[in-house]
């Protein structure tokens, strides 16, 4: 086992990859310690994923942006929310070309509440459109065209309240704008 070291004295000694650092876990907020590749790990705000299923969680994806470059459907399951405050951004990096991307709650109980804002120029002056979640919606479906999920659009979810996911979600769709959001859970 290697030296445990302090942030109040950082340069008393070398770092070596057994030792460990105090760190804040995101989950509960409290101190705890860890390694080196959890220190470099909790560093690094970006995760690249280009998997055809992705289970968002607390400890690898909370506080940090999810990439998602991959043509075909990557089905994106939310964790169960609790009311933690845990905040979930997916910024697309490439249009999907098949199906579209799904997010969804990870039960029958939670919903989504909240807006998606669309720059769409399917008509001859580009136009600003918006579609708010229904009461028993759960589920986002990015197209990669009319429901957004093009380069560059962002989608911020915040476990805001046991049963509830807030949806701030920003997009430039093509052709004529389409509601991503549905109940399929």
């Amino acid at each position: 086992m290697g030296t445990t070291h302090n942030f109040d004295n950082p340069a008393a000694s070398a770092i070596a990859s057994g030792d460990t650092f105090p760190l804040i876990d995101v989950t509960t907020g409290r101190g705890k310690t860890g390694t080196v590749a959890q220190l470099i790990s909790a560093s690094s705000g970006v995760v690249d994923t280009t998997a055809t299923v992705l289970a968002l969680t607390a400890a690898l994806h909370a506080g940090r942006i999810v990439t998602v470059s991959s043509t075909a459907p990557i089905a994106i399951t939310l964790p169960a929310s609790a009311g933690t405050g845990n905040k979930y951004r997916l910024n697309i990096r490439v249009v999907a070309t098949t199906t579209g991307h799904t997010i969804k709650v990870a039960n029958t109980t939670d919903v989504m509440s909240g807006i998606v804002v669309g720059h769409t120029t399917a008509t001859t002056v580009a136009t600003v459109v918006s579609f708010k979640a229904t009461a028993t919606d759960d589920t986002i479906t990015i197209n990669g065209t009319t429901q957004g999920g093009v380069v560059g659009d962002i989608i911020d979810l915040t476990d805001i309240k046991t049963g509830f996911w807030e949806v701030k979600m920003r997009t430039s769709p093509t052709g004529t704008h389409a509601t991503p959001f549905s109940a399929t859970v």
